[in-house]
Parts: C-alpha cells; structure tokens; sequence
C-alpha cells in the first residue's frame, strides 16, 4: 500500500487495498468506461437497443435441498421424501414446500429448472466456482463471474459501479479453490464492488464511500492529483502493474466516492419503515432490498450471497449435525427469512415495472443427497438440483428439466452450469458467440461451444 499523508510524503509496503484507494490512488472492481462498451459494441458482442437489462443473482451458498424445498418426491420413500408436503401455488405447472407459502404466492411470476448437474467435485467453493462462470477452474485459467464479463462488455450506466456483491465476497469453502466472484482473466478491474458492511445494522453505511480518515474535506479534492504526487514520491511504482490502473479506475473510485447518486442508492433510510420491514430486518433481506435500490440507479449486476460461508452460521448446508445446520433449522430459520425476502423482491421489482427488465436468478452449487442422512439431514449433491428464474425475458409459472423419481439425476432437459451462464447472457443482451481477450491475449468464448440459453424459460 501507499499511504500519503503529506507533501511529499509516502510509506510503502506490500498490497492496496480498496478502502486505502484515496491514499493510494488506485481502486480496482469497478469496471470499464464507454470506450471498452462502444468497442465491444462494434464487435458484435452486444445486441443494440437492449441496454436497460440488469440482473440479480441470489447465490444460496451452502445448497438448498431441492427434495424439500422446490422438487418435491411426495409418493417416495419417507427417507427421500423427507418430512415436508407440497402445497398448490399460483401456478398449475408448479408445486412448492409447505415451509415457502410466500413462494407459492407469487410462482406465477418466476419459473423452475430441476434438472441440473455438474461434473464437478461435491465440495462447496467449486460448485461456486463452476455456476458463477460456468466453467471449473482448469490448467490455470481463472474464468471471470457473469457479472465480471457483462462489467467488461457492457461498462458502467452511472457513477455506480456496474458489477456489485452484496454483502461481501464469499469466504472459505472447505476446497481451496477460487469461488468465482472475481474478473479472473479479464484482470481486476472486473472485480465486483463489494459492500463489506451489513445493511440491517443501525448505522449503516458503505465504508468505501467515505473518505479515509487521515484524508480531510479540503485535502480529499487534491486527490483529483494523486498521480503527480506519485510520480514525485515514487517513481519506481509507475512500471508497476498497479500504476497502469491509475489513470482510469483514480477517476472512477473518485467519481463513486464523491457522487450523491451513490450515496442515495445506497441509503436505506430512504425507504420507508414499512418497505425495509416487507423484506425483513435481516442481513439477506436488506441486500435484496439493496440490490432492488441498485439496479434502479443504473447497477448493471448484483450478486446476493445469501450466506458468506458454510462455517460458523447457520446456512443451506444441512448436515444435519453440528456445526451445520439440521433440516428443522432451514425450515425455522433459513427459509423463513428466505420466503420473505424473495417474495418481497420479485413483488416489488413487479409492481415498479422492473421486473420484466430485471432478470432474477437463484443459484446454488450444487443440491443435496435424494436420501435423508443418519443425522437427519442432507449431503452434497451435484448429481441434479434446481434453480429458478424471474424477469428479464423470463416467463413465470413454468417448469423446465425433471428429476428421476427419488431426484437423484436429470431425466428430461439436463442443464449445464454453461447454460446457466448462457441464460444470464442472453437475458442481459450479449451475443453468446462473442469472444473475450482471453488469457496470453487468445480469444476465448463467452460460453463454450454446445451450450446455449434455456430456451423454454423464454
């Protein structure tokens, strides 16, 4: 980091970090401007007259139980049916757990695919890995998260950053392996934005939207000169590959930081009571009311880690034995506030016209085990679960794929992490032949050959 706190003054050690961007001069994670849009638009990658799609992926880490929760198997054995009923809801095609009466409410407005799988290995951080990029982590190619290549492609609408993950990045996953929420090859100024603070909590407030505390109200305009001073102090770091992100990304962490657009999108206390209430006074439903405040402000992507990791708290991971979670703790805890936040998201999204432009998707990583475990829970699954989407293009009330009997594999219309990547893709206006600079400059595709959008969903 470099710190300045005076004329001619600087301390170097190891790494920046984006909450020392101001005394630094460097904010990675907040995407490309025009010139990369306007390229990318000359080459085909982006359908003209579609650039008011956004989309919120709600990323369930820890997996859902499909078998309770969205794929019930009520004529199957008890140790595969598990302990809940499915219960009718607003659409014909679609049958919900009794513990998500809010989802049933509203199945008219989003649609089901139960039948995916992944090849990958049953540990979290590469099923992570594998339905936020679509590919898995091989022979050193780290491939970008959807949000990262449509930040790429698309570029920023306003002063807001246009790829944001609410409210933090992903922690440990128990694999060692990159979960996915980065630019990986597109560099890192395709990182996301991230919060790094709990919207539920009194006082909230975004930290990288205030100024360092060594840095005054007068002193924090003559940032606007970081490069000169750096130029002056420390001329070795302008061959460094952090001083090539200066010139662009100092203007754009400025621009946020200093911006009252941003500073009202991320102002829950605009809202009234009553709408904060609706989704929850929780961590996750705050983010989903945050998102909804995002994408109205010109936010491109939001990515919602519905929990951070599969440790210490209670999450999807049913177990069924501590230190996870049981099956009767995702029915008291997880899906209550679950229920509750996505209902109220897809209903307000509905009601202020955004929903038809504003794609919604709920992934996980993987599923859970068809069997009910010895402890009472459910063990890894990449075998087949499901996900769902909503708006953006997206007709509700539908039902994609199936599962075989006891949910063990797909037996009709497999899916493919690809495909889900593709559907996000097509959703958001991209041209799924387009090509990205990939790694040692070689063109390397948006999704790999074969795969494409989930054309029922449309």
């Amino acid at each position: 980091m470099l710190t300045f706190t005076g004329r001619g003054r600087a301390t170097t050690c190891d790494g920046v970090t984006r909450r020392d961007f101001l005394q630094a001069g460097t904010l990675g994670a907040l995407g490309f401007g025009l010139p990369h849009w306007f390229a990318a638009r000359a080459a085909g990658a982006v359908r003209p007259g579609i650039d008011d799609r956004a989309c919120i992926m709600i990323f369930n880490l820890g997996a859902p139980s499909s078998m309770d929760l969205w794929d019930m198997k009520p004529d199957a054995p008890a140790e595969v049916r598990g302990p809940f009923r499915p219960i009718a809801t607003a659409s014909p095609a679609i049958q919900v757990s009794e513990i998500l009466p809010r989802h049933a409410a509203i199945a008219d407005k989003f649609s089901l695919v139960r039948s995916v799988h992944h090849g990958g290995a049953a540990v979290h951080d590469a099923g992570w890995q594998m339905m936020q990029t679509g590919r898995l982590f091989a022979g050193g190619v780290n491939t970008p998260h959807v949000g990262s290549v449509v930040s790429y492609l698309r570029g920023r609408k306003t002063d807001l950053p246009p790829f944001v993950v609410l409210p933090e990045l992903m922690g440990r996953g128990g694999g060692n392996l990159p979960n996915g929420q980065a630019g990986g090859f597109l560099g890192k100024a395709q990182d996301p934005f991230a919060l790094n603070a709990d919207p539920s909590k009194p006082g909230f407030r975004v930290p990288d939207l205030l100024p360092p505390e060594t840095i005054g109200t007068v002193r924090l305009d003559r940032r606007r000169k970081i490069r000169a001073l750096v130029d002056d102090a420390v001329s070795t770091f302008e061959a460094s590959e952090d001083a090539s992100l200066l010139d662009g990304n100092f203007q754009s962490a400025f621009r946020l930081m200093t911006s009252a657009q941003a500073r009202d999108a991320f102002d829950l206390s605009k809202e009234p009571a009553s709408v904060r209430d609706r989704y929850g006074m929780t961590r996750f439903g705050q983010c989903c009311l945050l998102a909804r405040r995002l994408v109205e402000s010109g936010v491109r992507f939001v990515t919602i880690n519905t929990f951070l990791t599969v440790f210490d708290e209670i999450t999807w991971d049913i177990h069924g034995s501590k230190p996870f979670t049981s099956i009767e703790g995702m029915r008291d805890i997880v899906c209550p506030l679950y229920d509750r936040a996505y209902s109220a998201l897809i209903e307000d999204l509905s009601g202020r016209g955004m929903l038809d432009t504003t794609l919604v998707c709920n992934l996980a990583e993987f599923g859970r085990t068809p069997r009910v475990n010895p402890a009472g829970g459910r063990d890894h699954w990449p075998n087949c679960f499901t996900v769902g989407f909503a708006g953006g293009g997206v007709q509700g009330g539908r039902v994609v794929g199936a599962s075989d009997p006891i949910g063990a594999v797909p037996a009709d219309r497999p899916v493919e992490p690809a495909d889900i990547a593709a559907t996000i893709f097509h959703s958001l206006g991209l041209d799924l032949e387009a090509k990205l600079p990939g790694p040692a400059g070689r063109p390397f595709p948006l999704v790999d050959f074969g795969h494409r959008e989930i054309r029922e969903l449309f």
